[in-house]
């Protein structure tokens, strides 16, 4: 039977907190059975949760800082200033701290960031004067300052100290005193330098702020250009992750290019260099040229005659790029005869122009899809718009709930589908042959059943996302109030499927394929609803 009409029922909630029962009826191809079983229907998809992500103003990063600070100045009872080197020491990572917390206990963890508790200063009663060991001058106790390791040095050198490191741009400013590894007190540093240089003491200010930016690993700059001055921050342990700032831009967490899963970073930077000259090149030579048959090189004919000559002094017919003599005549070439058809030998496949070949497949896929998500964009998203406003404004009917959403979302999961698609074609070409991503040897035969599993995933999901494109761009508004219901029971059931068979891929990927790679790599999560939307921060 070619074809069995099944189905399945989905919970939705009204908005009031009651659940209404909505059958939706599906055609499923035997083809399908063994690829999506009952429970992906229903959107089981891998138990990923949205990252918590965070926008970052100017405005707001004093907010964002000070709310770790307080959080590590709360849990040791240490002064700010340390609690922020022991925040740039682990990475502002909120996590670490708590494990070393648990596994080191609190006196180790800071003596391994060079933190120094504060000591007794320096009695007043004990002495009327100290010695400065920089400039060798005796002060008042008025006129020196003590840091928390308890070396004591006069102000006026302090001060050069401080104007002299920060002009190198260092924001952790350490004690004067040789081979001491204690931090500047964050206070000290600013009543100082503030009486004699005033800008410094600003600029000193501002490499702090920046420090939550630039040594934060849960921070990351939107590339937006021109730039739009936020900064995203990701919750704890969120690298591998695709966000979209509130300005529209949206990239990769962990390499901060363009957004590009299911393709690892490493594979997606191969595949962009490779593409940027590459494919029309490939194109050009498999279209103009011949390989020779003794060393593979590519030749282009620049004359009539169909003997070829290639540099290492083999001779070829151009019109079969079979191997020949030097020597022709008037009727023939000399030891050759192409006239009739042969069977290639496969010992004599020439390895170069299948390497092109094979390009030129993953690449073609990859840009088709690439292309039909640009006119799906441009032509069929402001259709679905359109009729959506015009579904809600004409049909008030009681068997369905008009507001449109179903038709949106099932546009969404078109475009993040078929960007998918085009990615994984990228990721295809280099985990299954390219030679650039190597594989352990002992998982050949893994390799070969994962591969046939991405495959069939792929194939799948191709077939529904054309099927998917098809039907959103029918116009429902020409069509009966029933009819209409039929094809939001198709659309929506389209939509869900298209986005189990991603989660499928996505699985596939993280699951059966990146375990086999010599070099560990990791993709993002798969969301279908895109990259997560980060949110403006506001501090309390």
């Amino acid at each position: 039977m070619a074809s069995d009409r099944r189905y399945y029922y989905f919970e939705e909630d009204d908005g009031d907190g009651e659940e209404e029962v909505e059958w939706l009826a599906m055609e499923a191809d035997e083809d399908d059975v063994g690829l999506l079983e009952e429970d992906d229907l229903h959107l089981r998809l891998p138990d990923d949760r949205p990252a918590d992500c965070w926008a970052i103003t100017q405005e707001s990063l004093p907010a964002a800082q000070q709310q770790d600070l307080s959080m590590v100045m709360n849990l040791l009872n240490i002064k700010q200033h340390l609690a922020r080197t022991l925040l740039i020491h682990h990475r502002w990572k909120m996590h670490c701290i708590y494990d070393h917390l648990d596994r080191k206990g609190r006196d180790r963890m800071l003596s391994e960031a060079c933190i120094i508790l504060p000591k007794n200063s320096m009695s007043a009663a004990s002495s009327t004067s100290v010695t400065c060991n920089v400039c060798f001058e005796d002060f008042s106790m008025t006129d020196v300052s003590t840091m928390d390791c308890g070396h004591c040095f006069c102000n006026d050198c302090w001060t050069e100290h401080f104007f002299a490191s920060i002009n190198t741009g260092n924001k952790q400013i350490r004690c004067m005193e040789v081979k001491c590894k204690a931090i500047c007190d964050e206070d000290i540093v600013r009543r100082l330098l503030s009486l004699k240089y005033p800008a410094a003491s600003k600029r000193f200010d501002l490499l702090l702020l920046e420090s939550y930016l630039e040594d934060n690993d849960s921070v990351k700059w939107c590339p937006s250009a021109p730039h739009c001055g936020r900064a995203i921050q990701v919750g704890t342990g969120e690298r591998y992750c695709e966000v979209a700032c509130p300005c529209g831009v949206s990239f990769c967490f962990n390499c901060a290019g363009q957004v590009h899963s299911p393709c690892p970073c490493a594979i997606w930077e191969k595949w962009k260099a490779k593409g940027h000259g590459d494919s029309d090149s490939v194109k050009w030579i498999l279209a103009n040229t011949k390989s020779c048959p003794k060393c593979s090189k590519p030749i282009e004919k620049n004359g009539g005659c169909n003997l070829v000559h290639c540099k290492c002094g083999q001779c070829l017919c151009w019109l079969c790029g079979g191997p020949t003599g030097r020597e022709h005549t008037w009727d023939s070439i000399s030891g050759h005869s192409c006239n009739r058809y042969k069977e290639e030998n496969g010992d004599k496949v020439d390895t170069s122009r299948q390497q092109m070949q094979r390009y030129t497949h993953y690449w073609d896929r990859y840009n088709i899809h690439a292309g039909s998500y640009k006119v799906e964009q441009k032509d069929l998203g402001p259709a679905v718009e359109e009729q959506v406003k015009k579904l809600e404004l004409n049909l008030t009917g009681p068997k369905m709930n008009w507001d449109g959403s179903w038709l949106a979302m099932a546009y969404q999961s078109l475009l993040a589908s078929r960007q998918v698609l085009s990615r994984s074609y990228a990721f295809a070409y280099y985990m299954f042959g390219g030679g650039e991503v190597k594989t352990h040897t002992s998982e050949r035969a893994s390799l070969a059943v994962a591969q046939n599993l991405f495959e069939d995933r792929q194939e799948q999901l191709e077939r529904h996302v054309e099927h998917l494109s098809k039907v959103l761009a029918t116009d429902l508004l020409g069509l009966p109030e029933e009819e209409i219901v039929l094809k939001k029971v198709e659309i929506a059931n389209l939509a869900k499927i298209v986005q189990a068979i991603c989660g499928q891929l996505y699985r596939c990927i993280q699951d059966e394929l990146l375990p086999l790679l010599v070099q560990p790599m990791n993709i993002a999560a798969y969301q279908p609803d895109g990259p997560d939307k980060a949110k403006e921060f506001i501090g309390a």
